[in-house]
């Protein structure tokens, strides 16, 4: 190859790299633009959603804040239609109350009277509104007699101012003074109830009002135990009783529940008494019977021959149900002896079966034995 040639070749050679070289650069400078259009889109994209997410918030919190007013709106519904009748009677007094009290005093101090006849009967209402929505079961009748009280108070003093000029001013005025607070007392003051509660506590009023009815009576039967020092408590006889037409305690049975301990102290003298007249009549022959005798220091046995049972020492007291009646005991002898309880041929068996007294006990045998009644 030629010096010539060879000249020629090296020039194809350089123009051949600077082509490459440009196409390169070319191809760097179309991936920077691409980079830097991405980039750019990218940013753009990112700020449509920032956007996008900041509008969607806003929209949601004031969606959210209208649903809120809404529910707050529905829940108090009645306030709203009540306070601006409260705020209505309050313009209406407030003003002229200022101007009746500076008249009456003779001085602009008297311009605070609405402060004793409006804001007083305002402020115990409200309060009775407060204390019964933190504690429905807490008494609030001392809040309602200031609201009465006060209510009084505002009514005639702002009927008096209106006496003034006519006597249906008076009336207005004093009507106009308070009608804010009873539709308020009407509507807001009582605590929200179902049905349901309401019987309830009525049922738990009544029981309360029963409650201490017999509490009452039970004191008033109680007897007193004096101590050595002096001290006194008062001693109750524990049982089932109901109250009588005339608030006394009367000795009570319940069906279905368990008996208690006899406490009619009268009826076990009555029965022993009546033991002692059936165990003293004389026999047939016109001869009193020694078993039964009580005489001469004798005692009187409850029946003879196969009935007698011997007593133990250590048998616990009968429990005796107090006030049955006749029937009852012998529905109840029907029921022993169908469960086969009782031996009915022994009025020792019908006592302790049934826990009753001697005299009923031999009444109950002596019909079982006759196949009737005596």
């Amino acid at each position: 190859m030629s010096w010539y040639e060879e000249r020629r070749e090296n020039k194809r050679t350089e123009a051949m790299i600077r082509r490459e070289d440009a196409a390169a650069a070319a191809q760097v400078r179309i991936a920077e633009r691409q980079a830097a259009a991405q980039i750019k889109r990218a940013d753009e994209q990112a700020r449509r959603e920032a956007k996008e997410q900041v509008t969607a918030a806003r929209r949601e919190r004031r969606a959210a804040m209208w649903r809120g007013l809404r529910v707050w709106f529905g829940r108090h519904v009645v306030e709203l239609l009540i306070y601006p009748i409260a705020l209505l009677s309050f313009a209406l007094a407030a003003p002229s109350m200022a101007a009746y009290g500076a008249s009456v005093y003779g001085s602009a101090l008297g311009g605070l009277l609405p402060g004793i006849t409006e804001l007083g009967m305002w402020a115990f209402a409200i309060a009775v509104v407060i204390e019964r929505r933190r504690h429905p079961d807490r008494s609030v009748w001392g809040l309602v007699a200031g609201v009465l009280v006060f209510g009084a108070v505002a009514f005639g003093i702002n009927f008096t101012h209106g006496l003034t000029v006519a006597w249906d001013h008076g009336v207005v005025m004093g009507t106009a003074s308070i009608a804010g607070v009873v539709a308020h007392q009407l509507t807001l003051a009582t605590a929200p109830k179902s049905g349901q509660q309401r019987r309830e506590a009525r049922i738990e009023r009544a029981a309360a009002r029963k409650v201490a009815r017999i509490r009452r009576a039970a004191v008033k039967r109680a007897v007193a135990e004096i101590d050595a020092d002096g001290s006194a408590r008062l001693l109750y006889a524990p049982g089932r009783y109901t109250l009588t037409r005339w608030r006394a305690l009367e000795p009570a049975t319940a069906p279905g529940l368990p008996v208690a301990a006899s406490t009619d102290w009268d009826r076990e003298l009555a029965d022993l008494l009546a033991n002692t007249a059936i165990g003293s009549k004389p026999s047939i022959e016109g001869e009193q019977d020694p078993g039964d005798s009580i005489e001469g220091g004798a005692v009187a046995t409850l029946d003879h021959g196969p009935d007698l049972h011997e007593s133990t020492p250590d048998q616990q007291r009968a429990d005796r149900k107090p006030g049955r009646s006749i029937e009852q005991l012998r529905a109840e002898l029907a029921a022993a002896i169908e469960a086969g309880t009782v031996n009915p041929t022994s009025a020792e068996s019908i006592r302790k079966t049934l826990r009753i007294g001697i005299a009923r006990a031999r009444q109950l045998r002596d019909e079982h034995t006759k196949g009737g009644r005596k």
